[in-house]
């Protein structure tokens, strides 16, 4: 008899210990909260660690145009008279003709006397090499100039062993004193990461060359020109709600003569006055003399793929302040109009009729609708009363002229203290309508702040901009910074707390975007690529599943009944409703390393679905990355699982990002 009282009371205990030991949610879905801005998750681009050129921007050739600070950097000549990196002869030289061509002064000038192939040449390095795929088209074009019709180019591709893996043979058949384009293309019989690309000369007479060009056929979309498919698909499939470009400091410049000014970045591309990239030599630990900008991507391009990949555009653009952790130059309040008239020809640039004069420049470059922008940032991490100072009058010329743009301005680079605290406060006086806040921290800030925006001030007409985040695995700007899962982690408890506020917090996105794995200036990225593949980090699939499940109102979930779920029991939660598919979107992370079952009680709806999808991001180890050669490590993983009636029970595995979709 004692022992089966015994072993009753023994079951009850642990029965009572088990449910105490349930961490218990209540959904309210019938008690919408806040509307979630279909801007709520989008991605940032800046030209840094190889961004553009050498990445998103598929050319091949560097310094296709002979315009960096040293002409010949990334070609060698191959000459009988080139010899110890010195011409000592006159058969290849630069010219410059500065005087009479701003923008692209200088080409290349090939001087032959019955040359056979293989005799002279030059050679390009590309970007780290060049990624050439078997069987895939390459197009080549050259702008050529020539006296007389007598020279033969022949092109190769070849791989670090030095064997051919794709030639053809160009004549240029025009003369005269006036430039032509040629063209041609070939098929590679070869895989490699590192090819270069070989010119050799046949023939007699001179020949001028500029504008040398290898784009790969797979481009974004097929277009001659154009971006890396693999790179714009991965933006593509985090359905962003924008796209914020060009950056980021170089915005800013070094000093406002390097400053990016958007006009030089349309039209024709030899026509853009190439400029050298502020992190060619912003850090010491990681420099980089060959990283300018070419501009191929330039605001056509970016207004373009915004409109591909279904994001709005967010152009940010200089208020007249040089970067203030550089120089700091300032343009004087009196001389603020050209600063201004860019803005204000942006805007008609994208939304104007063909009938203005940006308007028509548009049209003319293949786009007569207009691109639909609603919103321009101004000023890129400036602070202090200058930056208010100028602001206040890009706020008046812009409202007078255009009254439905929202500005989106800076708060600064600190997420507290005396800069954020003034810029903070004037900017909601001045009723902007995005304030920009950026933070590089450790991932504790980041758990630690997931209530941050709770307590914010919900009557102010100033919404928020997280324009730039990223937890920092060691300290900010170091170089043994990682995207390892406990940074992504934290940032996936953190967006809890993003999407909870909506009403406050309208526009979120991770800094920076891409890393070449040879090129990068600074970790960690959202996306890391070599020459041939591109990876998503696991902070990147945080992203993707927040932008893939945002929903469009948030509902409340309630941990025990009375509190959001905001760490506790290192538990972060949020729910929302998807008005399209008509489900229930729950998110549930799991920052503890250990198993957590979790009881979710669904409550005001009348029909709930059977089953709940189930996507879930998680390894046990914080320290895991993904890399090029294992991109799977750490990845999302689908599964369905049951409810009875209006309840989920969930078996919450050690440090996991959960998502579930209930049909309601």
């Amino acid at each position: 008899m004692r022992s089966i009282l015994f072993a009753s009371f023994l079951y009850i205990t642990i029965i009572t210990a088990s449910a105490q030991n349930k961490a218990v949610f209540t959904v309210q879905a019938d008690k919408p909260a806040a509307e979630i801005s279909s801007t709520m998750w989008g991605i940032f681009f800046e030209d840094i660690n190889q961004g553009a050129d050498g990445g998103l921007y598929a050319e091949l050739v560097k310094n296709r145009s002979f315009e960096f600070d040293n002409p010949l950097m990334g070609w060698k000549i191959t000459s009988s008279t080139f010899q110890w990196g010195i011409n000592f002869g006159s058969e290849i030289t630069v010219i410059n003709q500065k005087e009479k061509e701003a923008t692209n002064p200088r080409f290349l000038r090939v001087s032959m006397d019955k040359i056979q192939k293989g005799k002279l040449g030059i050679s390009n390095e590309g970007f780290h090499g060049m990624g050439i795929k078997k069987d895939l088209r390459y197009d080549f074009s050259v702008l050529y100039r020539q006296p007389t019709s007598n020279a033969i180019i022949h092109i190769e591709l070849v791989n670090e062993k030095g064997d051919i893996i794709g030639s053809n043979i160009l004549k240029p058949n025009q003369t005269g004193n006036n430039w032509y384009k040629a063209e041609t293309s070939f098929i590679a019989n070869g895989t490699e990461a590192k090819a270069n690309l070989n010119i050799w000369f046949e023939g007699s007479g001179q020949l001028d060359l500029d504008m040398i060009s290898l784009f790969p056929s797979d481009t974004w979309k097929g277009r001659k020109g154009g971006l890396r498919a693999d790179m714009v698909q991965m933006l593509a499939d985090i359905k962003p709600g924008f796209i914020r470009f060009p950056g980021g400091c170089i915005v800013e410049g070094r000093d406002l003569s390097t400053r990016y000014q958007w006009k030089k970045t349309i039209g024709p591309v030899e026509e853009r006055k190439l400029m050298i990239n502020r992190w060619n030599t912003e850090i010491k630990d990681r420099p980089a003399p060959d990283y300018y900008q070419s501009f191929g991507l330039g605001f056509y391009e970016y207004f373009q793929m915004a409109e591909d990949i279904g994001a709005a555009p967010l152009p940010i653009l200089s208020c007249g302040i040089a970067c203030q952790f550089n120089t700091g130059e300032l343009a004087a309040i009196s001389d603020l109009d050209p600063y201004l008239q860019d803005a204000l020809d942006l805007i008609e640039f994208a939304n104007g009729s063909p009938k203005t004069k940006w308007g028509k420049i548009r049209a003319d470059l293949g786009h007569p609708t207009p691109f639909n922008l609603k919103m321009i940032g101004v000023g890129n991490e400036n602070w202090g009363s200058q930056y208010i100072d100028r602001l206040k009058i890009f706020q008046a010329a812009i409202a007078k002229k255009y009254p439905t743009i929202k500005l989106v301005c800076s708060s600064g680079f600190m997420a507290s203290g005396d800069v954020f605290n003034y810029l903070n406060g004037e900017l909601r006086k001045m009723k902007i309508s995005f304030i920009d806040e950026h933070y590089y921290s450790s991932p504790k800030w980041f758990l630690d702040n997931a209530k941050r925006y709770d307590s914010y001030d919900r009557k102010s007409s100033s919404k928020v901009f997280v324009g730039e985040y990223a937890a920092q695995s060691v300290a900010t700007t170091d170089m043994n910074n990682k995207n390892n899962w406990r940074t992504a982690l934290a940032e996936a408890a953190f967006l809890t707390g993003l999407e909870r506020n909506a009403d406050i917090v309208q526009m979120a996105s991770y800094a920076p975007l891409f890393g070449h794995i040879e090129g990068w200036q600074w970790k960690p990225d959202l996306i890391w690529v070599n020459n041939l593949k591109s990876m998503g980090t696991p902070n990147y699939y945080v992203q993707k599943l927040y932008g893939t499940n945002r929903g469009n109102y948030t509902v409340p979930i309630l941990y025990k009944n009375q509190q959001p779920a905001a760490g506790e029991d290192s538990l972060y939660a949020t729910t929302a409703i998807d008005k399209e598919s008509n489900e229930l979107i729950i998110k549930i992370v799991n920052t503890l390393g250990k198993n957590q079952t979790a009881e979710i009680n669904i409550n005001g709806a009348s029909k709930i679905g059977a089953s709940a999808k189930w996507t879930i991001l998680q390894n046990n180890n914080l320290e895991a990355e993904n890399s090029l050669t294992n991109t799977l490590e750490l990845v999302p993983v689908e599964t369905n699982t049951a409810l009875k009636g209006n309840q989920l029970v969930l078996d919450l595995k050690p440090y996991s990002l959960n998502i579930l979709r209930v049909k309601l």
